[in-house]
């Protein structure tokens, strides 16, 4: 672990993540015992130090409970940990892993090394010691009691260590990078006499004399005005010598004037180190694990990625990390490709080409830098090289050719394309999954970094349950692209962040507010995308700005057929702009990132080509959707699935375009995809744009287009939305679809009409007329017949049907046919009291459709089977599937099925003996439950658990009452099961009631409507006790006999005067 306090209070984990500490008290309480690491602090002085003056009532349990709080803070690591003793506490915590204690030891040894006159030794040590400061010390606990001292002392401390390192690079020659460091010094301590002397000796050896004494001037003046002093005896001593000179001093030695050195020192130039970081490094480990190794193994590494990604950053801590010998060489400025060489040149710090003429180096620029690095072992850092990409490689080819120990980590939107070159690409940062709670997501650096940047301009800010969603949505909407993250969390300074995530609807005019101090094209996102995009060439910014209708990426036959690039190699084009970072291949889709993709769409609109690309985008995804429709109910079904699946977004923005700009291409888009949508569940989703389409077009189809309206008309009764089902509206749809009178094109219209409407009041010959003759429509009838004997209760009529589906939806290969035809023979099995059968086939019918990514059928079959399960007394592994089916219910959003689920859950705790429990989960259910018929099943189960519930509790008017209500409900669905449940729900109600005679009736008429005596359900069985107790077996058989004697009609009618009875 490292832990820092020479700027912020940091902890970093092994693996150099950055570790959540708490709150200010507490980061103080560990920087005082990071300041003595090792050592034991007094509880007198910890309490001193955390509250000052004002210390709490019971001091020493407030400390206690600071230092658990610290102890829960960190790790479980086996080194570091706060350790009680009693006289106080100390942290067990190495030295070396304290950047202050790290400082100072770097700091010893490179007096050590100055004083002894090795000046190159001493400059790398103290310039290490100062590179571990992140900021002023104590950053974030400037104000904690203790802390004004100690930061004096460090303040103090670093100081002294600058003016030891200019010192040492003063005797290393090339003094002039010095000067901005020391000017930066004495501009924040201008009293500090040691500062001025040695930027005095800097300018002098730089050439800049008159320059020089005008410093010695302005401190003179300053020591006299501010402290009525004159300026010490180093300071005259400097400055005589400055007057002295005429020549000129040597680097080396600036009090003495002498000849230049030889020329070997040019080898030894002095390197342009990468900048210090001025924030925390992010993510990244395992990419900066590989590019290390690369480095290793390879010359030439190139991080290439988008605009925004991070690359510069990244580099300059891949360069961090190898330690001395980098040499950081900014392109950014470079405006001309002929200045590459004296950019590399300025880096090395060979400036001077008169110098280095007199020196005897050769006069190009180019075989000088050969010349200097023949035989360095150096890393160049060429940063920022896409604007001068062909110079820039011809310049690296060179030198990796000449220089053979010389190594070059490049950054670039592009690779450089020279052999041996390694790209390393630097994708966008990890983003949490959608389900991952504020502890979780934080460990994704996505929001970390949002985290780290959003504390630092709003130190109250925090990634809790409250806010966990909305900066996941602000890192998922910027692609996980560094710099946006960075340019959003810092307007946490003036909004909240749910305002933050509302504006990202225009992100440009949001992020626009960045780093002053950064290169122009860095400190806006808006910049930085409008520096690709003018990198481009004409044909890659006409395919660029044409791509950006694609929503999610596009293959590549897609991209070739709607953009239309004039007659451009699209297949190149592609390419180009993979390499330039504008465009991700993902192996099998092109796709960019949404920032560069929005900035693109302006350029598409600017173009004019907006509305011509939006037509070609949906004609293109309209005929891959009729290509796929046959093809979902056959042998590829699932290749073709997901091909779909993949284009999920582009089908949705080719509906919503269409909706709008023309409705007659949306509904027959609308009627392709209709099959597709209802296998994969997710009708839902699209249902506002059908509700949309179907307001625009009114309550006429258009001519020629009747089924398309019917199929659109039947998707929006079918998404289950309150004031959407209306049973007359349903009978027109139906009579529409009967007077096509041929076989319909789009199956989803029959299958959806015989769900919403029930087993039909007369013969199949009308619905029949509605189906084609090919095997997979021929299953289709087979399982109509199959359901529509099940329903009257003809259970052996029904088991052919059931069978000749199962085998042609097999020969088809529809996965979603056998499923049905599986699950009407698990329902067979059940009531044939074979639950081992009914199990096994419900499982395989849970399996096939599960490979279909068909989620609302897995959720509603997992539910049939639970109700199995519960037959077969194996509770637990009911509320398993229960759970299962609520939570893909509640993931996609199926209303009906969260009902169902709840009933289901209701059942369960009632069987257990839990009637509160019970209770809630009925009543809850039934409030959601619309008293519409597509719900009348479930919304009489609910109220025959009610019912149960009622006569466990006596009371007899409400169990009548709940009972009636039930068996009303499922008249109204006329499913024959349905209808059975509930008049043995009436049965128990009615026995309560003294009337056990009608109750038997009842019982006898429920096994008739069923099909048979059906074991397995309890409380029938319980009835059927009460009844036998009360009446005796030969009259209780005489009653049950009375009721299953009468004729279908005989029995419906009975119960239904039996269901509204007062």
């Amino acid at each position: 672990m490292w832990f820092g306090v020479l700027g912020p209070v940091e902890v970093r984990s092994a693996t150099g993540s950055p570790l959540p500490v708490g709150g200010p008290r507490l980061r103080a309480l560990l920087a005082m015992l990071l300041l003595d690491a090792g050592q034991v602090i007094t509880r007198d002085r910890l309490v001193a130090g955390l509250w000052g003056a004002k210390p709490p009532a019971d001091a020493t349990n407030a400390l206690q409970s600071q230092v658990s709080r610290l102890r829960r803070a960190l790790p479980d690591h086996g080194e570091v940990r706060v350790q009680a003793h009693p006289a106080g506490y100390r942290l067990a915590v190495a030295a070396e892993d304290v950047d202050v204690h790290r400082f100072a030891t770097l700091a010893d040894a490179g007096r050590q090394a100055l004083a002894a006159g090795d000046h190159p030794l001493a400059a790398a040590h103290l310039g290490a010691a100062l590179r571990l400061w992140r900021g002023p010390a104590l950053a974030d606990i400037a104000t904690a009691p203790f802390a004004a001292a100690q930061v004096t002392r460090l303040t103090e401390q670093r100081l002294t260590v600058v003016e030891d390192w200019a010192e040492a690079e003063l005797h290393l020659g090339d003094p002039d990078h010095l000067l901005t460091a020391l000017r930066d010094e004495v501009a924040a301590h201008p009293l500090r006499e040691r500062l001025y002397v040695l930027l005095i000796r800097a300018l002098h050896a730089v050439g800049r004399r008159a320059e020089a004494l005008t410093v010695f001037e302005e401190v003179r003046r300053l020591l006299a005005d501010e402290l009525g002093t004159d300026p010490s005896a180093d300071l005259r001593a400097v400055h005589l010598a400055v007057l002295r000179s005429d020549d000129g001093p040597t680097p080396g030695h600036p009090d003495r004037a002498g000849p230049p050195p030889a020329a070997p020192e040019v080898v030894a130039a002095r390197l342009t180190r990468p900048p210090a970081p001025l924030t925390s490094f992010v993510g990244r480990v395992e990419e900066l694990t590989r590019t290390s190794h690369l480095l290793d193994g390879t010359r030439l590494v190139t991080v290439v990625g988008p605009g925004g990604a991070g690359k510069t950053r990244f580099a300059v801590e891949v360069a961090r990390r190898r330690g001395a010998g980098v040499c950081f060489v900014d392109l950014s400025l470079v405006t001309d490709g002929t200045q590459v060489p004296q950019a590399i040149l300025r880096a090395l710090g060979l400036r001077d080409i008169t110098r280095l003429k007199a020196l005897g180096a050769a006069g190009d620029p180019v075989d000088r830098l050969v010349a200097a690095l023949s035989d360095q072992p150096v890393l160049l850092l060429m940063d920022n090289c896409e604007h001068v990409l062909t110079p820039t490689a011809r310049v690296v080819r060179r030198l990796l050719a000449d220089c053979p120990d010389l190594r070059v980590l490049a950054t670039s939107r592009a690779a450089l394309g020279i052999t041996g070159e390694v790209r390393c690409p630097l994708p966008p940062l990890a983003l949490p999954p959608p389900d991952a709670d504020a502890r979780t997501a934080l460990d994704y650096p996505t929001v970390r970094l949002f985290h780290e940047r959003a504390t630092a301009v709003r130190p109250d800010f925090t990634v809790g349950p409250d806010t966990v969603d909305v900066v996941r949505r602000i890192c998922t909407a910027l692609d996980g692209l560094p710099l946006a993250i960075e340019l959003a969390a810092v307007r946490l300074r003036a909004l909240p962040v749910q305002a933050v995530a509302d504006r990202l609807d225009d992100r440009f005019r949001l992020l626009s507010r960045g780093d002053p101090t950064a290169a122009p094209r860095h400190r806006t996102l808006r910049a930085v995308v409008g520096w690709s995009w003018e990198l481009l060439s004409p044909d890659e910014r006409a395919l660029a700005r044409r791509l950006t209708v694609f929503v999610g990426g596009a293959t590549g036959a897609a991209a070739v057929q709607v953009c239309d690039p004039d007659g451009a190699d699209v297949s190149d084009l592609l390419t180009d702009l993979v390499d330039r970072s504008i465009v991700e291949w993902t192996g099998s889709r092109y796709r960019m990132l949404e920032s560069i993709r929005e900035y693109g769409a302006e350029q598409l609109v600017e173009a004019g080509e907006r509305e011509r690309l939006c037509r070609a985008h949906a004609e293109y995804f309209l005929d891959l959707a009729r290509t796929a429709d046959p093809e979902l109910r056959g042998p590829a079904q699932l290749s073709w699935a997901d091909r779909l699946s993949a284009e999920h977004a582009n089908l949705h923005a080719a509906l919503a375009w269409a909706v709008s700009a023309d409705p007659h291409l949306a509904l027959r888009l609308v009627a392709a995809l209709a099959w597709y949508w209802n296998l994969r569940g997710i009708r839902g989703e699209v249902a506002p744009a059908v509700t949309e389409l179907l307001d625009r077009i009114g309550p006429e189809p258009p001519a020629e287009l009747t089924e398309e309206y019917l199929v659109c008309a039947m998707l929006d009764l079918a998404t289950g939305k309150p004031g959407r089902y209306d049973q007359n509206r349903l009978a027109a749809i139906e009579a529409m679809a009967t007077a096509l009178g041929r076989p319909v094109r789009q199956p989803f219209l029959v299958v959806t009409l015989v769900q919403a409407t029930g087993p039909p009041a007369h013969d199949l010959t009308a619905r029949l007329r509605l189906l084609g003759s090919d095997r997979w429509f021929k299953g289709l009838i087979h399982l109509g017949w199959g359901y529509l004997r099940l329903f009257d209760g003809d259970l052996a009529g029904a088991e052919p049907g059931l069978h000749e589906a199962l085998v042609s939806f097999r020969a088809s290969g529809d996965r979603w046919g056998v499923s049905q035809a599986l699950d009407g023979l698990s329902t067979l099995a059940d009531l044939r009291g074979d639950p081992h059968t009914a199990l096994a086939l419900s499982a395989e019918a849970i399996d096939l459709v599960t490979q279909l990514a068909a989620l609302e059928e897995v959720a509603e079959l997992r539910c049939r089977r639970a109700e199995r399960l519960i037959r077969a007394g194996r509770l637990a592994e009911a509320q398993a599937e229960y759970a299962a089916a609520a939570e893909l219910a509640r993931r996609i959003g199926l209303h009906g099925i969260l009902v169902l689920t709840r009933y289901g859950q209701g059942e369960l705790a009632r069987l257990a003996g839990d009637l509160a429990t019970a209770r809630h989960r009925y009543e809850s259910a039934l409030a959601d439950c619309p008293a519409d018929w597509p719900n009348s099943e479930v919304r009489s189960r609910l109220l025959t658990g009610l019912g149960r519930l009622a006569e466990a509790d006596g009371a007899v008017p409400e169990a009548c009452s709940r009972h009636q209500a039930a068996l009303a409900a499922a008249l109204t669905s006329g499913f024959p099961q349905c209808v059975a449940a509930a008049a043995d729900g009436l049965a128990g109600a009615v026995l309560l009631d003294g009337d056990a005679g009608g109750a038997a009736r009842l019982l006898g008429m429920a096994t008739a409507v069923r099909g048979g005596h059906v074991p397995g359900y309890p409380d029938r069985g319980r009835t059927v006790a009460g009844i036998r107790s009360r009446l005796g077996d030969q009259a209780y058989a005489e009653a049950h006999a009375s009721g299953t004697g009468l004729t279908r009609v005989e029995q419906l009618a009975l119960l239904r005067t039996l269901a509204d009875a007062d």
